[in-house]
């Protein structure tokens, strides 16, 4: 798992470049890359939400574009449109920003539901279908949304359906006086982003998504996920608990965690440290419970607290 550590540990170094101080959440970025995953970013305005998809892109080398939704949007205006050709008399797809290895969904939250649902078989398929034609998309495809958490004026929340198609919810935070600091003196004269560099190849980043599935799980942690997960659909201050998919993807998400501490297996650790990004976006809150202001992250920690953690055994083979 060396080569998957150092690929990530490049990634993580580059991107470090122009977001300071958020290692954590970097990290977590290039877990969801690694996994193929898609991440939500949910965070105040001018904190580094549109940089750090930029900063990704750059670092492995994909195709970037930017979506800036609007509630005068159209499907079309996503996944693309067919016109009709004069000299030809044929009609041409022209594809829409989808068709990217990195798509930054700013502001989804801005656009109608009708506009939404525009990505559900992108996210989840790789593909769009457009007047009967499906056109599959680039790999390694990764969107990145950003929404603001404070302001609902103009604004489309987010179905379940679309919510659980993230593999992860993460959020940047102020940095503290240093790190601004540091922020101030980085862009006296450039924007950092600017200037940085790629530093691994596509080639490379979807040979290290193939080789983490390899990574080991024991019955006892598939366990402690499935548990985890389904406690969130018992749990009395839940409305609606977490799908399958949440269960899945802490289970990806797990193998690349150990591959970045150089793991070929997985240990309890890992899930409990994933478990909150990975479902506190697919929980509702139940009516009771939201008035009393709880969080979906909170009740996630108050499950993991109470799910006995497992003995893991070594592999068979070691």
């Amino acid at each position: 798992m060396t080569d998957v550590q150092e690929i990530a540990n490049r990634i993580v170094g580059n991107v470090e470049k122009v977001i300071i101080g958020k290692r954590s959440a970097v990290q977590l970025t290039v877990l969801g890359l690694l996994c193929q995953g898609h991440i939500l970013i949910e965070d105040v305005p001018g904190v580094g939400k549109t940089v750090l998809a930029k900063a990704i892109a750059r670092s492995v080398g994909c195709e970037f574009k930017r979506i800036q939704f609007t509630p005068d949007m159209l499907p079309t205006d996503v996944t693309g449109v067919s016109v009709f050709n004069q000299k030809t008399r044929e009609f041409e797809f022209r594809p829409g920003p989808i068709h990217a290895q990195i798509v930054l969904a700013d502001e989804i939250n801005r656009a109608t539901p009708k506009t939404q649902s525009a990505l559900l078989e992108a996210m989840e398929e790789r593909q769009v279908t457009v007047d009967g034609t499906t056109y599959p998309l680039k790999p390694p495809f990764m969107v990145l949304a950003t929404q603001n958490p404070i302001e609902y004026e103009g604004t489309f929340p987010l179905p379940e359906a679309q919510l659980d198609r993230f593999m992860l919810r993460i959020r940047l935070g102020y940095p503290n006086k240093a790190e601004e600091i540091e922020i101030l003196n980085r862009q006296q004269f450039v924007h950092p982003v600017n200037v940085i560099e790629q530093v691994v190849s596509v080639e490379e980043l979807m040979a290290a998504q193939e080789a983490i599935k390899s990574i080991y799980l024991d019955e006892l942690v598939k366990d402690y996920i499935v548990e985890i997960v389904r406690q969130t659909r018992l749990h009395h201050d839940v409305y609606l608990g977490a799908s399958s998919r949440g269960a899945l993807s802490i289970y990806r998400l797990s193998q690349a965690r150990a591959a970045l501490f150089s793991r070929d297996y997985v240990l309890p650790d890992d899930v409990k440290a994933l478990a909150e990004p990975a479902l506190a976006h697919r929980i509702i809150v139940g009516p009771a419970a939201r008035i009393k202001d709880v969080e979906p992250g909170t009740l996630v920690n108050d499950i993991i607290d109470k799910v006995a953690v497992p003995g893991a055994q070594a592999p068979a083979h070691r």
